[in-house]
């Protein structure tokens, strides 16, 4: 998976690295100075050799604890970490770093870190989301937090990306209830995108689907009331195209009017629910 990482600045120029697992952790004394070590374990990490750099750290960190270098270390490891695909490793080391130093000047940068170990832990949209919520979690941390910090940007797009894949993953079940004419559940799940993943890319569909599962039901206004907030809001998709035609073919809205039955009828609904 191709990674794109804000890298903290003082450490790292912004770039494009691919995580590639270096193999067992190297073990044993490390001799050298502050510096040295440091350094060894920068050059470590620009030579993806990523178990190298945690073990330099971290001799860094046991060698000088007391140290501003062993403090940048610390922030190092957890990334080395990552790239590693250690993410539980990461994690912890973000967890510790964040309660022994809660006012550092880079406590965005580990808030962002800790988003980006569960961002790409995510999975497709028919597994378990756990990672996905956990880093909508983590960014929003930053953007709300650290607004004005240089990771702030890259969490919201990442936010936008996690929001879509929530979305994603109610649409799948609720497509799945729909499917077994479980129609009370699905739009549930429908209505779940519509309310709390609102600028998601799932939006129109979800509406679509809420006009066919109130249709099945025989709820008809509840089916005009989302087909008019879909024809509103999204009047050129193809899910108001189809939306539309379903209504007309059950004679609830005029043909020939697509776009004005839309407006008309939504200026009347201040919101969906």
């Amino acid at each position: 998976m191709k990674k794109n990482i804000v890298v903290l600045g003082l450490l790292l120029a912004s770039t494009m690295l691919t995580a590639c697992a270096g193999g067992e952790k190297p073990e044993g004394e490390l001799t050298g100075s502050v510096g040295q070590l440091y350094n060894d374990g920068m050059d470590n990490i620009q030579k993806k050799k990523y178990p190298q750099a945690v073990h330099n750290f971290e001799e860094l960190d046991r060698q000088y604890p007391y140290s501003g270098w062993a403090t940048r270390g610390q922030i190092m490891t957890a990334y080395a970490q990552m790239m590693n695909e250690d993410h539980d490793e990461s994690l912890a080391t973000i967890e510790r770093f964040i309660k022994m130093h809660p006012g550092h000047q880079n406590l965005a940068y580990m808030y962002y870190l800790a988003g980006l170990n569960h961002y790409y832990q995510m999975t497709d949209v028919n597994r378990d989301q756990s990672a996905t919520q956990d880093a909508l979690d983590a960014f929003n941390e930053v953007v709300n937090r650290f607004p004005q910090s240089p990771y702030a940007r890259d969490a919201r797009l990442k936010i936008t990306l996690c929001t879509d894949h929530l979305a994603g993953k109610e649409m799948t079940v609720g497509r799945y209830y729909q499917g077994q004419k479980l129609h009370l559940a699905a739009i549930n799940r429908f209505r779940n995108v519509v309310q709390n993943y609102q600028t998601s890319s799932q939006t129109p569909e979800a509406l679509y689907r809420l006009t066919e599962s109130y249709l099945s039901l025989g709820v008809t206004d509840e089916a005009l009331r989302a087909a008019s907030i879909l024809g509103y809001n999204y009047p050129g998709s193809e899910w108001y195209s189809k939306a539309y035609d379903l209504l007309t073919n059950q004679k609830l809205a005029p043909a020939g009017e697509k776009e004005a039955w839309a407006k008309k009828l939504a200026r009347g609904f201040k919101d969906l629910f």
